[in-house]
């Protein structure tokens, strides 16, 4: 067979010497420098061509109605209207009105080339090229102009799309527009947090005072926000206080090494500015702040979205509370106050907490009671790990060892040796060593299921021990606690030392009377956006966390719990009557808690109800004792969340 030679490239007449001739084998293939030199002039000029008809074709468009936009609306179960959030506050003002010290900031933080570079970076493009292809997200704009056409001209949506109009439109719009004016603009479009956009908002938001005002200690505050206010805000918790020192000193010192500042001028702010408290709107007022609270959580834990997202408004959220039930929690913990508090007289009654979650098997949360009002009381007690869970905590150690305990069964006990017997009478179990006050001896012959209704601490930490602490700690992750607010493991662990919200305690507390089964807590059924659905909502898996049988066995006990709870609280005996009891299960702190907490988790009606009370210095969250609280005849304290639930449970 004859191969058939190759010929030279031709290009509309022109004879290309390729694959060159007068070289052999695979020099055949190597181009000239002559060839290589025109490729690049060839591509070049391509792409020069191509840059010039995009950068053509790409128009800057009006500014989007990001001040005429419509709030985000929260809507009932029953989807009636709960609330509207997200009027912008926003005052723009001219660069005369601010001080220089944030322009410095804000430069020295965000993009110290502003006023020389093109209005986009090289850099700041390039990676995010690379993370689209390995399949990351897609980078935020480098420089202070595209984030000024972010704010403006374009949609928060990170896609390769938007990013490329970001581009065009930042180098046309600093050829049309001042760098002053592009400043400008950007400061009185950033996203500063506390529902402020600009730079005047945002120093009324945090510091009560105009922009013109700002130090430059303030103004280093505020522009470290614009890195993520979520992350830096310091009033979201000690982390974010502690990023944001960081950044505030690191934009200070940064203005030094780029000439902004001096070093007698860095030396005079050595103490961090604090800001204000954050405050809430009034239309947040009562429970409605704590509900929105939850329901976004859930958001952008499920969806992705910020709060810098949800404040540019247009969502509609449809949520699981309950209107009625939300009202009916209120009333009954107010109605409890009322009648068995008197801080006016107890000292020991002042700075009392209480926090409540109502949750539905499907993992529904219907209703919660997060604090006296959103507005003036910003920690939501419904739903903020850090309050010790107590004897509400063993449940889940009897749960484990039916589950893991081989031939482990309610009517096993230990012997007067400390000897688990799985089947037989039994003395009282000792005293563990090394046991505090807290953990007193039974007094009389148990079984497991007489441990859990006499809530025995010497019977758990036993059980705790024998059955190992890790598998307590597997099942009850399985029920849904988060890992991270769980105790260490030791000898105090079943005993309730973790810290886990009401929400969750009461979500865990489904599989017990589910056969065992539980989904994750959910507040939102379904959200839009301009009429479009935003992915991400609707009913969580249910998941197995434990048999059936264990399930059943520890519901059947928590019902003598409650019985027996409810008939020695003579205020609302009336309630443990037959027909309640078919339908009631409960776990609660005990006599022998160590008291900075009291609790109640009781089922009834299809409803998982978790009450807690603690009491907290103010401005800390450092707990008080319980002792005293409701005067020398109220157990501790701990009948109050008993009391809240039967009254939330009987709808009065």
């Amino acid at each position: 067979m004859t191969r058939r030679p190759i010929r030279p490239i031709r290009l509309r007449g022109l004879r290309v010497d390729y694959p060159r001739r007068g070289r052999s084998n695979w020099r055949r293939w190597v181009p000239s420098w002559r060839q290589v030199l025109s490729g690049i002039l060839l591509g070049s000029g391509a792409l020069a061509g191509l840059f010039a008809g995009v950068y053509t074709s790409v128009d800057i468009p009006d500014e989007n109605a990001e001040a005429r936009r419509q709030g985000t609306v929260y809507y009932w179960a029953d989807g009636s209207q709960m609330v509207s959030v997200g009027a912008v506050d926003r005052q723009n003002v001219t660069l005369a009105d601010i001080p220089d010290s944030v322009e410095h900031a804000v430069i020295a933080a965000e993009n110290e080339t502003f006023y020389s570079d093109p209005g986009v970076s090289a850099k700041g493009i390039a990676r995010a090229a690379v993370s689209m292809v390995k399949g990351g997200e897609t980078q935020g704009g480098s420089t202070i102009t595209q984030q000024y056409v972010k704010n403006t001209y374009l949609s928060q949506e990170q896609s390769a799309t938007r990013k490329f109009k970001e581009f065009f439109i930042s180098l046309k719009l600093s050829n049309k527009q001042s760098k002053k004016e592009i400043l400008q603009g950007y400061l009185n479009t950033s996203w500063f947090g506390r529902g402020a956009y600009g730079v005047q908002a945002a120093a009324h938001a945090y510091y009560g005072i105009p922009a013109k005002d700002l130090d430059p200690s303030r103004a280093a505050l505020l522009a470290s926000l614009l890195k993520g206010a979520e992350q830096y805000d310091p009033a979201g918790g000690k982390g974010n206080h502690e990023r944001a020192v960081a950044r505030w000193k690191w934009i200070l010192d940064r203005q030094v090494e780029i000439g902004t500042m001096t070093k007698a001028e860095r030396a005079a702010y050595q103490k961090f500015p604090e800001p204000r408290p954050a405050a809430k709107p009034t239309s947040l007022g009562g429970q409605t702040g704590y509900l929105v609270d939850i329901a976004n959580k859930y958001i952008k834990k499920r969806s992705g979205l910020t709060d810098k997202d949800l404040f540019r408004g247009g969502y509609r959220v449809h949520t699981t509370f309950d209107k009625a039930r939300v009202g009916q929690l209120e009333r009954a913990v107010r109605s409890v106050r009322k009648r068995d508090l008197d801080p006016e007289k107890r000292p020991e009654d002042k700075h009392v907490e209480v926090g409540a979650a109502s949750v539905r098997s499907d993992g529904a949360v219907v209703a919660v009671y997060g604090g006296a009002d959103a507005v003036t009381h910003f920690a939501n007690n419904a739903d903020t790990a850090g309050v010790p869970v107590g004897s509400a905590f063993k449940p889940f150690v009897l749960a484990a060892a039916l589950q893991h305990g081989d031939g482990i069964t309610l009517d096993s006990g230990y012997d007067s040796e400390g000897r688990l017997i799985k089947d037989g009478p039994y003395a009282a179990p000792p005293t563990p060593p090394g046991a505090g006050p807290g953990q007193v001896m039974v007094t009389a012959p148990t079984t497991l299921r007489d441990a859990l209704v006499k809530s025995s601490n010497a019977t758990f930490v036993l059980l705790g021990k024998g059955i190992g602490l890790k598998k307590v700690k597997e099942l009850t992750v399985s029920a849904g606690l988060h890992e991270k607010s769980l105790a260490r493991l030791d000898k105090s662990f079943p005993l309730g030392t973790s810290t886990p919200s009401a929400v969750r305690m009461a979500d865990a507390y489904t599989a017990f009377s589910n056969d065992g089964m539980r989904a994750d807590p959910y507040s939102v059924t379904r959200m839009t956006r301009d009429g479009e659905v935003v992915e991400g909502f609707g009913k969580p898996e249910p998941r197995r966390a434990m048999d059936a049988s264990v399930a059943n066995d520890v519901n059947n006990t928590l019902g003598m719990v409650a019985w027996t709870r409810l008939r020695r609280d003579g205020k609302f005996a009336a309630f443990a009557g037959p027909k309640a009891a078919d339908d009631l299960s409960a776990g609660a702190t005990g006599e022998d808690d160590r008291m900075k907490s009291a609790w109640f988790i009781g089922h009834s009606k299809g409803l998982t109800t978790a009450v807690t009370m603690f009491r907290s210095k103010p401005g800390t969250p450092q707990l008080l004792g319980m002792q005293g609280v409701g005067g020398p005849d109220s157990g501790r304290g701990n009948v109050f969340p008993l009391r809240i639930w039967s009254a939330y449970a009987m709808g009065t």
